[in-house]
């Protein structure tokens, strides 16, 4: 059994590096984190196969707010593609490789271990 991850900020990073991690577990090269533009920001960027993965890492502690489906809502959906975008524009070795994006949930229940959920194909491009 593991802590909870901590304060709100603790708690976000330690859940995407624990997303970094299960994606290279997954067998995933990890190409960038936190790529922040003035349009939005990418947690992950990892690529496999010749697929290019957008993933945003969330953290949950309960059902209460909706799980891996319903925490990227159209408006960060927006926000996302709109960085990815950005990233192709200035990343011309990227912008031949299919995207995807995925959501990856940490799941944070106190008391008990950190737990993934991956959803591969969460949304498609706004």
């Amino acid at each position: 059994m593991t802590p909870p991850l901590g304060t709100p900020h603790e708690s976000g990073r330690r859940a995407e590096e624990l997303a970094a991690d299960f994606l290279r577990s997954q067998g995933f090269e990890i190409l960038e984190r936190n790529y922040r533009r003035r349009l939005g920001e990418l947690d992950i960027i990892a690529e496999r196969a010749g697929v290019l993965v957008i993933a945003e890492v969330r953290t949950r502690s309960s059902t209460a707010f909706g799980g891996a489906a319903a925490s990227v809502d159209r408006r960060k959906q927006q926000r996302i593609t709109r960085a990815a975008a950005a990233l192709l524009q200035q990343r011309a070795d990227l912008s031949r490789l299919p995207v995807r994006f995925d959501v990856i949930v940490v799941w944070d229940a106190v008391g008990a271990a950190p737990r993934i959920e991956w959803l591969q194909h969460a949304f498609e491009a706004c």
